[in-house]
Order: structure tokens, then sequence, then C-alpha cells
């Protein structure tokens, strides 16, 4: 019996490992036999309950004063040796100098490479791996660091916790050409087909980034590709770099995931992963809801990126602007009044100068003077008694009348 179980148990460890060197080196797709719902058949990280590209509700989203603005170093001093790079089949990568580093985070993180994410539609039709309220960009820059202060290098990191740090750059079309971008897209026509490579001139990194490195997003999540281990720290900008229409067509539809010699070549387009279940994560941001209204100027996204505009900001808005019009109806129309008075006194001043009497001028308010129906009574009284007798006696004088 115990023979037997010997057996059974060496044939399980015979199966185990022919199988899996097998899943290691199997090609794996976006679409097809090996696509995304089959990664976990054959990459049991990519059914892990922390994966990315993950959808950022920011109404769910936890504010965190602890995230400080992020730090790239030597992204800029690129000095004269060239940058790899190389068509994987899967992406075009650029391998980065091991002088470029991140600093902001807990440890520090040195630079391994770059890669973008894009569609295949065009402007408005998606391509980025990261949505914002189910929404997404046009497509999308990830660039990878390793946890240099824990680990000797990028292959053992990659499978520890905290192991990895990856930048996400959101992208979105416009009208302008991103010059920075170009030190990419003119070299793409020569790694056409997977496993090409050549090397083109460094540039500054820097350059490819948003300006505001403040402002962001922060969750722990994994590789957006097999093997899918769940060991990056994630920072998602909130602002957006701008591309022009012509160069997201350039990326969209010059490279093949098919090889130089395959002989049916196909275009390597729709390479983003959807979005995983956050399974009770938190995501975390640097700025704060008010700090984080306004957007890049002119923002042009695609058919599943969110407008940030709220209805009540809207409501708010116009009741802004309403009170602002009656507060300028109300001054507008006491300095009309104003002016009339003014203009009034002063037309009666001049009238006034040029008159011998006021009265003349401005209307009297006195009422008009009673008839004085004794006064005839009186004058012959007057008369009679100074013809009586040849007295003359003076008759009082009556104190002169005054207006009323």
């Amino acid at each position: 019996m115990d023979v037997l179980a010997l057996c059974i148990l060496l044939i399980l460890l015979c199966f185990q490992w022919t199988v899996a060197p097998a899943a290691a080196e199997i090609s794996w797709t976006y679409t097809g036999l090996v696509g995304q719902s089959e990664w976990s058949q054959y990459f049991p990280d990519c059914g892990g309950t922390s994966q990315s590209p993950v959808d950022v509700v920011t109404t769910q989203t936890k504010y965190d004063p602890s995230l400080t603005p992020l730090t790239p170093l030597g992204y800029d001093q690129h000095g004269y040796q060239p940058f790899t790079l190389f068509n994987n089949g899967h992406t075009a990568v650029i391998m980065l100098p091991e002088w470029m580093g991140l600093s902001g985070l807990p440890w520090f993180f040195t630079a391994v490479q770059m890669h973008l994410h894009w569609g295949s539609g065009g402007p408005s039709h998606g391509g980025s791996e990261h949505t914002t309220n189910g929404l997404s960009a046009d497509a999308e820059l990830h660039v990878v660091h390793y946890n240099s202060e824990l680990y000797p290098n990028m292959s053992t990191a990659m499978t520890q916790r905290n192991g990895l740090a990856v930048l996400g750059i959101l992208i979105v079309t416009g009208e302008e050409t991103n010059v920075a971008f170009n030190n990419i897209l003119h070299y793409l026509s020569r790694v056409r087909h997977a496993d090409q490579r050549v090397s083109i001139p460094a540039f500054d990194v820097q350059s490819l980034l948003p300006e505001d490195l403040g402002r962001y997003y922060r969750y722990n999540g994994s590789l957006t590709t097999p093997p899918c281990y769940q060991s990056v720290i994630w920072t998602l900008f909130h602002e957006r770099v701008r591309i022009s229409k012509a160069q997201l067509l350039k990326m969209e539809t010059i490279l093949y995931s098919s090889k130089a010699a395959e002989a049916d070549r196909m275009l390597l387009q729709d390479n983003y992963r959807e979005t995983q279940p956050l399974n009770h994560r938190v995501i975390f941001t640097s700025f704060t809801a008010e700090s984080g209204k306004e957007l890049s100027s002119g923002l042009s996204l695609s058919g599943r990126f969110v407008c940030f505009s709220s209805a009540g900001e809207v409501t708010a808005i116009v009741i802004g602007v309403m009170c602002g019009c009656v507060g300028l109806a109300v001054i507008v129309r006491f300095v009309v009044k104003t002016i009339r008075f003014f203009t009034l006194l002063r037309r009666e001043t001049v009238a006034v100068n040029s008159s011998t009497s006021s009265w003349d001028v401005l209307p009297s308010t006195r009422p008009a003077p009673m008839p004085r129906m004794d006064e005839p009574h009186k004058k012959q009284e007057v008369d009679l008694s100074m013809t009586s007798e040849g007295e003359k006696k003076e008759e009082p004088s009556l104190p002169p009348q005054t207006e009323p």
C-alpha cells in the first residue's frame, strides 16, 4: 500500500514539473484563446482580490493628508546614453536607466521601464486601463519602478508586497501636438513587429508627466498583465496629459502583435485590461474635493471619461450669476437716479441765480391768502370818523399781515 501511494505521489510531482513550465511559457493575449477571462487559469494571481486596473469612483475615495507630492529623480538627466525601445507583442516598452528614481513614497524606488496602453477606435472610444467614475481616457502611460531599498532587483521585487511602484498617467486628445511624446512615437515604425528593438535618443522623461504631481489617487494593486503579481503601489495622477489626434492614431495603427516572420499580421490594438473589483480596498487621494474640482484646460475625454461638474455645482454657479446680475442692476439703478437728482439740482440752481426772486422760479408751496372780507367795512368806518364833528382821530393801524 505504501509503495502504491509513493508511486502516485511521484506521478503527481512529475505532472506538476511538466505542467508548470508550460504555464509559465504560455503566450497570453488580451482576446482569444488565452484572453483576459482565461488569465487566472494559467496565472493564479490574476484571480486575486487586489487586482488592477480599477475604476476610481471619486465619491468613494478617502482624503489622506499624509500623501505628499511625488518627486522624480534623474528623469531629466538622460545624458548621452540612448534608451532601448522594443515591441514585446503586447505594448511598446522603453527601458529606463538605473539612475532614475522616485521619492515621496515610504521607500526609494528605482526606475525600470515605461510602456503604453491604447484602444483602436481613435478619440472617444477608450483605451486607458484605469477609469474614473466608469469612464476612460484615450490611452495610458505607465512608469514602472522597483523597491530598491528592500529588494536587490526587479525580478525579486515584483513578487513581493510593496515591491513595485507604478505611475499611471491618463492621456486625452486635442488639436495640438505633444512634442514630448514624439520622442517615442517617431521611432515606433522601427519596432513594428513583436520582438523587434532599437536604440533611440535619450530624452527628458519628466516631460511626459503632468505638471501637477501633487494631486493623485493611491491604492494597492497588481500588475495589469500576467502574471498579475499583487505587489504594486499605484499612483494615478488626477491631471491628464494631452496628445494630438494624429499621435493617437499613430499609436493605434503602427504596431503589430505578430512577429515579422509570421504570414498573418495582427495589429496591436486594445491592449488594455478591463477594470477589476476593488474588494473592499480603499482608494486614497492626496487632495480634497474642493482642490480637485478644476481639470486641465480644454480636456477632450473619451466616451468613458467623466464630467466632474456635478449638478450641485452647476446650480450654485447659476444662482451666483443671478445674484450678481441683480446686484449689478441695483447698482446701475442707484447710479442713474443719483445722476438724475444732481442734474435736476444743477438746473434749479442755475435758474435761481439768473432770477430776481426765487419765488418766480420755484413753485410756491404756500397756500393762497384768504380774501379779507372786512376791509371795506373798516375803511368806511374810518372815513366816517374822520368827517364827524371835525375831529381828526387817527384809527390805530393794524399790525402787518404775515404770510402763513
